[in-house]
């Protein structure tokens, strides 16, 4: 039962079947949701241990704490740092800021797209890429400049995509060989 009357149970948690998934969420309530302003702590632990916030833990959530879902979904659509989707294992950020966009950044992501099969802002239907345009990297010296994950990737160009694709690619056929 929310605050203010509204009785908002979603049809996954709330029903009786206990999804294993929800026990790591009361683990991370049990110690945050005490905590004046902990909604952002909570929604950051909670992306981490499923890296993104699926919709029925946000549910969850509300129908724990007694935080309006809509709150809940309010903070997490403001900050850029939360997801509402699936994000790749690798993430792929194209800087398109004012050093790198004059050396031809749209051409790199364009070459990612091109070989990814997906636009910016979307994630490979296996999980394995997301795709991300963003602002600035911090990196202008090395411009263009694009990021896996927490691997910088400095003065790319279009034909150094499929070199940067092939590293994750290799580094996935050996840890299945093992």
């Amino acid at each position: 039962m929310f605050k203010g009357g509204l009785n908002l149970m979603c049809n996954c948690c709330c029903k009786g079947s206990k999804d294993p998934r929800f026990e790591k969420v009361d683990e991370i309530l049990s110690k945050l949701a005490n905590e004046r302003g902990a909604l952002i702590a909570i929604l950051q632990h909670v992306q981490h241990e499923f890296g993104y916030l699926p919709e029925d833990v946000i549910f969850y959530i509300a129908s724990k704490t007694g935080i309006p879902a809509s709150k809940i979904y309010g903070v997490a659509t403001f900050y850029a740092q939360f997801h509402l989707k699936p994000r790749g294992k690798y993430v792929i950020r194209v800087c398109l800021g004012t050093a790198c966009h004059v050396k031809g950044a749209n051409k790199i992501l364009a070459e990612f797209e091109k070989q990814l099969g997906i636009k910016a802002g979307e994630t490979t239907s296996d999980l394995k890429f997301t795709l991300e345009r963003v602002g600035c990297l911090g990196a202008c010296g090395l411009a263009p400049t694009v990021m896996v994950n927490e691997k910088t990737y400095g003065k790319m160009t279009p034909e150094k995509v499929s070199e940067v694709l092939k590293e994750y690619s290799d580094v996935e056929a050996a840890a299945s060989a093992q």
